[in-house]
């Protein structure tokens, strides 16, 4: 399967990678998922490394996120637990992509790593009418409050410490080893695989079944 190469933009609020599904492939509109980096993946960091090393753009990453998708990663100039502060930035910049790209507004879904699950929660709550469901991968807070969308939260080494705190305020459930291999029909999902902090963004983005249930929201 051939992955697209993501293409580099600069003239935007924040600079950002976009790749979109080979046109041989067919939709007439794309599902759209917009990735938020964590700490370390910020300006200075070259944005084609910091954005392509954890997330749906990275190599080792599920072909379906980049088949199947147009992959959205906007890159902050500042490190750190800032996206709350770039909401309208990253907003206009899928918006732009949505239009451009023949982007399903309907199908536009959130994802991010740490800081930048934390960031998830945030546009979230502020932008619920624009984003179809959430998908936090280790972030490193609980939101302040419930949010309206479907939510899977892939936990970790950093936000395992405060599971129950997610599960009551988000109303979770819990995926259990055992169904694994099963369809999880639910909006409110909260899986843990048992790994360090970025073996948890490496397996999450990897599995082809948690973008199915993005597709299936």
């Amino acid at each position: 399967m051939i992955r697209p190469s993501p293409t580099l933009i600069t003239s935007a609020p924040l600079p950002y990678l976009v790749s979109q599904p080979l046109p041989e492939t067919g939709e007439e509109r794309w599902p759209v998922l917009c990735f938020l980096h964590g700490y370390d993946e910020g300006q200075p960091t070259p944005i084609e490394r910091g954005l392509t090393r954890h997330g749906p753009l990275k190599a080792s990453s599920s072909p379906v996120a980049t088949t199947e998708f147009i992959v959205v990663a906007p890159q902050l100039q500042t490190s750190g637990d800032f996206w709350h502060r770039h909401a309208q930035q990253v907003r206009e910049i899928v918006a732009h992509v949505q239009a451009e790209y023949r982007g399903d507004p309907d199908r536009t879904f959130l994802t991010g790593f740490s800081f930048g699950g934390n960031g998830v929660f945030d546009l979230g709550q502020e932008q619920a009418d624009f984003w179809r469901a959430l998908w936090p991968v280790d972030p490193t807070r609980v939101p302040a409050r419930d949010l309206q969308q479907p939510i899977w939260l892939s936990s970790g080494a950093v936000s395992r410490r405060m599971e129950n705190r997610f599960v009551e305020r988000l109303h979770l459930e819990h995926l259990r080893p055992q169904q694994a291999d099963q369809l999880v029909p639910g909006d409110r999902i909260y899986s843990d695989q048992m790994q360090d902090h970025v073996g948890t963004a490496l397996l999450a983005y990897q599995n082809d079944r948690i973008y199915r249930w993005l597709l299936s929201r």
